[in-house]
Order: structure tokens, then C-alpha cells, then sequence
């Protein structure tokens, strides 16, 4: 948990939080932020601390605090821990003051903050950073695969407040073997530094030295960054999915297909893939399929023809995988349950129809996505654009 005793603020974030302060008392939103102790803290006393005020900043700007480790009990400030309004009778001393007789190190000898190990609010290590080149993308995956099994989710066409809400559905799975794909420089920067794994599909294809003409259009953009990133997860041992942004895996985890003989399952009308890392998906998987899906999209005798913008990803690799006759592919729609959100949805539906997935579609306009989504509760973010609830998993715990 981020504390606020002896704290060393700095003008700029402490004018920050103040400004925030001010802005949300105006705005009647009080520091619930669920999951944390400090939501009871404010429950019971209210306004008299003002901890969960900052612990609620904290969380919804991405920010982290720096600590510092001197070892044997010895901090920059104590707490003489004194009765009064958080001790019912002296405590005592909380560590040992640093001072000239017991400083055995060089105070002044700082780690980069890159070296330095992060954590969330559920203390669990997080590893900011963004892979900009193809051969950076091997320690992002390293860092985020769990049982050689990876997520990939595209970001492209959907708008931020979506995909920060996505972010929080995943937090309640425990799901962190995701990695973020797209071309919004701005927003990446800010998802990486908050610990999410992303990929930025604009310099990844330059650092291959794709030509301007394939970087210039964001659908074939979105096209060969997925296709070249597949091949290298594939490459390095990960099975992977592949979806995008707007939908919501509900309740559990992506899991693989059980049916072994197949290695590529599709479910088109969603837009989702499972690839499964063999020796026989690494071999279909190469620069000559790639070349193809790119002939395929850049190719103005396209069978996709005008309608291009409107054709998945899924679809177009289809055609060009059972085009050359190289794999037999499985349909996911046989084993998970899909579902598209529409304004007839209720709670009882989904659970009623034990629904894996929700998805939308594209065309529909997001303010309509978070109204349909509030009223099934599945809306779990809040004006911040943050989780309005903290969610560690067993294993974090």
C-alpha cells in the first residue's frame, strides 16, 4: 500500500494531487477505491485522514512511490508511534533514525529507476517497458507468459476508456500474460508505464524495414504487425490469442482447446485465434505466409476488394491458410460460448446462457458499449478512467 507518513512530496505532484482534491470534493466522488483496507479507514472516520485520498491518486494516475531500503530497521524519518488519534497508548519508535554514526553506505549512490524493482498495490512485480524492435520483443514475452502461453490484444479502433475497462476485467481473472498491440504512441507510453506489456506496432515494422507504403494504412498495419508477431512467439516456444479490444473474456481465463490434433483454432466472427506452438505451426507459420497475407491486403485485384476496412484479421489469414492448402483449422465457436452485447442484455442472460466471451462490433459507437456494459455490470471503471476496485489474485496474495 502507498503510505503517506514521511513522505518527501515535491512541488509538482503534491500541486497534482491537490488540484485532483479539490476537483473531486466539487464533484461529491468520495476515495472508494474497493479492495483496499483503506476504503474501511474512510468508511469509519471520514474526512479526518486523508490517506485513502491519496492512495485513490495514486492509483488512477499510475503513479508509484520510491522507497528507500537501508537495512537493520533504518529509515529518513520515524514514527514515535505516540497515543493519540491512530494509537490507543505508546508504541514506540517504528525504526531507527539514519543518521552520520550508523551510515555505512553511500547515501548518494542511486540505482537507475529502470533497475529498479516495481510492484502494484496487490504487490505483485511489474516490469515497465514497451518493445519498440522485433528483437526487443523476446524480454517482454519472457516477463509476461505463463505456461508458455501468451495474449495478444489489439488496440486498434477502439477508444481508450474501452480498453482501460478491459484492463480491469483482466485484473479480476488474474489474467497477466497479456500483451498490448497498437499505434497510439501516446496512450502506449502510458499503459507501459503503468506495468502493461505493449508493442508499438508503428516502430516495430520499421525496425524490419517495412516500407512506408505498407506503415502508412492502420488496418495493414494492424495486419503484418500481428502476423510478424505471431511468427516470433511462435518461433521462441508460445502458444498465443489473438483478439481485439472489444471483448470481454468473462469470469475465468483464456484457455487452450482441448483437442490436440489441431494447432490453429479460429473463431472468425469475433475475430479470435488460438495458435499452438508445435513444430507444425512454427512450419506454416513463415515469411512466405506473411508475404502472402501482405500480397493479399496491398494488392489492389484483392479478392477483399473496397471492403477492405470492414474484413478481421481472422478472415483474411483463413483465406490465405486454406487458400495454399498448409493447416487444418479448428473452430473455437464449438468450444466457448460467444455472446454480442446488445440493449436486450441482462445479467440473467449471460448467466443463463453460461457465456465465455462478449464482443461488439466495431461500428458501435462507444458511448453505447459503456451504457450496455453499466447495465449488465460490466462496467468497472470510474470517472478517472481507473478500476474502481483493486483485485489481487490467490497466488499475489
Amino acid at each position: 500500500m502507498v503510505g503517506t507518513w514521511g513522505q518527501l512530496l515535491f512541488p509538482r505532484p503534491w500541486k497534482e494531487f491537490r488540484l485532483w482534491y479539490d476537483e473531486q470534493k466539487v464533484k461529491g466522488i468520495k476515495p472508494i477505491l474497493q479492495g483496499m483496507k483503506t476504503t474501511g479507514w474512510y468508511k469509519k472516520m471520514g474526512e479526518r485522514i486523508w490517506t485513502p485520498w491519496f492512495i485513490k491518486f495514486v492509483h488512477s494516475r499510475g503513479y508509484f512511490n520510491i522507497y528507500t531500503n537501508f537495512l537493520k530497521e533504518r529509515a529518513l524519518s520515524i514514527s514515535h508511534r505516540d497515543a493519540g488519534v491512530n494509537y490507543g497508548r505508546s508504541a514506540g519508535p517504528d525504526s531507527t533514525l539514519l543518521d552520520g554514526n550508523n551510515l555505512d553506505f553511500n547515501i548518494w549512490q542511486l540505482q537507475p529507476l529502470k533497475e529498479l524493482k516495481w510492484y502494484d498495490f496487490c504487490f505483485a512485480r511489474i516490469l515497465p517497458g514497451r518493445a519498440r524492435k522485433l528483437s526487443e520483443l523476446g524480454s517482454v514475452l519472457k516477463s509476461v507468459q505463463l505456461e508458455n502461453n501468451v495474449v495478444l490484444i489489439s488496440l486498434y479502433s477502439v477508444e481508450q476508456r474501452i480498453v482501460r475497462n478491459l484492463i480491469c476485467h483482466l485484473e479480476k481473472a488474474g489474467t497477466r500474460n497479456y500483451i498490448f498491440i497498437g499505434d497510439n504512441a501516446e496512450f502506449l507510453d502510458d499503459l507501459a508505464h503503468r506495468g502493461h506489456a505493449v508493442i508499438d506496432a508503428t516502430e516495430l515494422l520499421r525496425s524490419i524495414k517495412m516500407s512506408s507504403s505498407m506503415t502508412s494504412d492502420g488496418f495493414v498495419m494492424e495486419i503484418l504487425a500481428k502476423a510478424y508477431v505471431i511468427q516470433y512467439c511462435l518461433d521462441l516456444g508460445y502458444s498465443l490469442w489473438v483478439l481485439n479490444a472489444n471483448v470481454i473474456s468473462l469470469g475465468s481465463k483464456l484457455a487452450e482447446p482441448s483437442d490436440k490434433s489441431v494447432d490453429l483454432f479460429t473463431a472468425e466472427s469475433v475475430d479470435l485465434m488460438f495458435i499452438r506452438s508445435s513444430q507444425g505451426s512454427r512450419k506454416t507459420w513463415n515469411d512466405r505466409i506473411i508475404s502472402r497475407v501482405a500480397d493479399n491486403v496491398m494488392s489492389p485485384k484483392s479478392d477483399f476488394g473496397p471492403s477492405l476496412k470492414h474484413v478481421n484479421f481472422v478472415h483474411i489469414l483463413t483465406e490465405v491458410l486454406e487458400n495454399n492448402g498448409v493447416v487444418r483449422l479448428g473452430k473455437l465457436n464449438e468450444g466457448i460460448m460467444v455472446m454480442e452485447l446488445g440493449p436486450n442484455m441482462s445479467n440473467r442472460s449471460l448467466s443463463d446462457g453460461q457465456s465465455k466471451m462478449l464482443f461488439w462490433s466495431h461500428n458501435m459507437a462507444s458511448d453505447s458499449v459503456q451504457r450496455q456494459l453499466q447495465n449488465v455490470n460490466l462496467w468497472l471503471i470510474d470517472s478517472d478512467l481507473s478500476c474502481s476496485a483493486v483485485v489481487c489474485s490467490q497466488k499475489q496474495k
